[in-house]
C-alpha cells in the first residue's frame, strides 16, 4: 500500500493550503502517524538547521536544546486535542549529517512523551520494489498527506488523498511497520550521541 500511494487520485495543495488543512484536521484529535524516508532536506528559516547548514554544529545542538519548550509545547498540544502521535524514521547508513542534525529534535520530542520509532532502511526495502517510500501523514481516518519536496529537499506543500479504503489501509500498515521499530530514544543514544560533528558539504 505504501509503495503504491503516490499512483492514488489526490488533490495538490501548496504550503500554505496543506498547513492550514492540517492544523484543521490535527485539532479533531484521533492518530497522528508520519513516516519520514527521505535522508536529506532543507529547512531555512529553523535557526538550529541554520547553524548546522553553516557547518557550526556546537551552535546547531545549543539552538536545538533551546528548542526543548517546542516540543515540549507539541507534546502537550496532542494531549490537549486527543492526538496519539506516531512517528516513524527510516534511517540508512551511514547516518547523513541532515539527520545526525534532525535526530536531536526527534530526541526532545521523544524526551517530552511522543511516540517515535526507528527503522532502518533494510528493514523496509521489501516494501520498496520500484520506489522508496513516500513521506506521509495521516490524521485519524480522515485525511492522509504524502508531503511534497523540490529536489533541494524544501517542502512545497502536499497532495491530499480522501479515499476511506486507503486511509485505513495505509493507517494498518504504518502500524505494522512501526511496531518493526526501535524506540527512538534507544537508537539515539546508541547510533548518534556517540557520532562526532557531520561534516556539511560545502
Amino acid at each position: 500500500m505504501l509503495e503504491g500511494l503516490r499512483d492514488l487520485p489526490a488533490i495538490p495543495l501548496e504550503r500554505s493550503a496543506y498547513h492550514a488543512e492540517y492544523r484543521r484536521e490535527y485539532a479533531a484529535g484521533g492518530v497522528f502517524w508520519k513516516l519520514e524516508r527521505a535522508q536529506t532536506f532543507q529547512e531555512p528559516g529553523d535557526p538550529s538547521w541554520e547553524a548546522f547548514a553553516k557547518g557550526d554544529w556546537a551552535r546547531a545542538v545549543e539552538l536545538n536544546e533551546a528548542d526543548r519548550s517546542e516540543a515540549e509545547a507539541m507534546a502537550a498540544k496532542d494531549r490537549e486535542v486527543g492526538m496519539q502521535t506516531r512517528r516513524i524514521r527510516v534511517v540508512e547508513h551511514p547516518v547523513s549529517p541532515y539527520l545526525q542534525w534532525e535526530m536531536q529534535f526527534l530526541r526532545l520530542l521523544a524526551e517530552s512523551g511522543q511516540s517515535l520509532r526507528v527503522l532502518t532502511a533494510e528493514r523496509v526495502a521489501h516494501l520498496e520494489g520500484q520506489r522508496t517510500l513516500p513521506e506521509v501523514v495521516l490524521l485519524g481516518d480522515r485525511v492522509l498527506f504524502l508531503v511534497r519536496y523540490d529536489a533541494a529537499g524544501r517542502a512545497r506543500g502536499a497532495w491530499r488523498v480522501d479515499d476511506p479504503r486507503a486511509i485505513a489501509d495505509t493507517a494498518a500498515e504504518l502500524a505494522e511497520v512501526f511496531g518493526w521499530g526501535e524506540p527512538l530514544l534507544e537508537y539515539f543514544h546508541r547510533e548518534i550521541a556517540p557520532l562526532p560533528p557531520p561534516a556539511v558539504p560545502a
